[in-house]
């Protein structure tokens, strides 16, 4: 019971911060456009999604992911695995506990050349907007 309380606490003090990030608008000289970030997650979201379907078409035909553990298994991809291995990948967490194998090495390569540069790009365009409005 106790744990639970403090995990909700915990869960609003991390909402709080992260709203506070983008409803001061106390900055000089800032630059937060709703717009291209709103585009900037559905474009990852999306492409996150959609090399989960790939991972689980080609699980389809052969295996594609390993458990990565001494037994060095081959791991049954279900879609949320899947899901689940594209997340990490596009996020570039990279937990390590499932690897790709096969042809899934070269698409969680360009996933995750994705999942950098995106977000890079979007900094630059948005500090490179507001350098040309001062």
């Amino acid at each position: 019971m106790f744990s639970t309380i403090l995990i909700i606490l915990t869960v609003l003090f991390l909402l709080v911060n992260v709203l506070s990030f983008f409803l001061k608008k106390s900055y000089k000289k800032s630059f937060y456009d709703s717009a291209l970030l709103t585009k900037l997650f559905l474009i990852l979201s999306g492409l996150t999604v959609g090399f989960a379907c790939l991972y689980y078409l080609l699980s389809l035909e052969k295996p594609i992911l390993k458990i990565n553990d001494p037994t060095d298994e081959v791991a049954e991809v279900t879609f949320l695995d899947a899901l689940y291995f594209s997340g990490v990948t596009m996020l570039s967490v990279g937990y390590g506990d499932l690897v790709p194998i096969g042809s899934a090495r070269f698409f969680s390569l360009v996933q995750a050349a994705l999942g950098l540069l995106l977000p890079t790009v979007y900094f630059v365009k948005a500090l490179t907007e507001t350098n040309d409005k001062n």
